[in-house]
């Protein structure tokens, strides 16, 4: 969208959710121009500053070697749904099972043996925080954003309702 000639931006917020304790263990904002991956390093190690990580749930948009063998060398087991285009050359071995595994089961089946529908837990806590803080903030550099989200979460981190 363009107002005024100039391209309108816009920030992404990263949530790190523990889906046993439904707390967000650690939030990380960014710019729209940086990808989700990019992201991923500084959420899981601020993540990882409060509980040990031993497998982590995401989507498609996380899909990636390099987001595999960043998660081998942490130790922590990816659960991580192929894209619907996924090739099997050039991967790290996890991923490649991942691969072969939903084309053999399909999508429900993978998801239930993988137990994925916990995933759904970081997009409560995605729709939870929108709905008490809203879309939008006051802030114009991405520290203060930052800092405006961080205070409005306060103390309360869990997302139970």
């Amino acid at each position: 969208m363009r107002i005024h000639g100039k391209k309108k931006r816009y920030i992404k917020i990263h949530f790190a959710v523990d889906v046993k304790t439904e707390e967000i263990l650690a939030m990380e904002i960014t710019m729209d121009d940086v990808h989700d991956s990019e992201a991923l390093p500084a959420l899981i190690e601020k993540a990882s500053r409060r509980r040990i990580i031993d497998e982590a749930i995401m989507d498609g948009v996380y899909d990636s070697s390099k987001v595999y063998r960043l998660l081998k060398r942490m130790g922590i087991k990816p659960i991580i749904k192929p894209r619907r285009n996924a090739r099997l050359d050039g991967s790290p071995p996890e991923r490649l099972r991942a691969v072969r595994l939903i084309r053999t089961h399909r999508n429900k089946e993978w998801s239930k043996l993988m137990n994925y529908g916990r995933r759904w837990m970081t997009e409560t806590a995605f729709s939870t925080f929108k709905h008490l803080y809203g879309e939008y903030c006051m802030a114009k550099s991405i520290q203060n954003i930052e800092s405006e989200f961080i205070a409005n979460r306060g103390d309360s981190q869990t997302i139970k309702n």
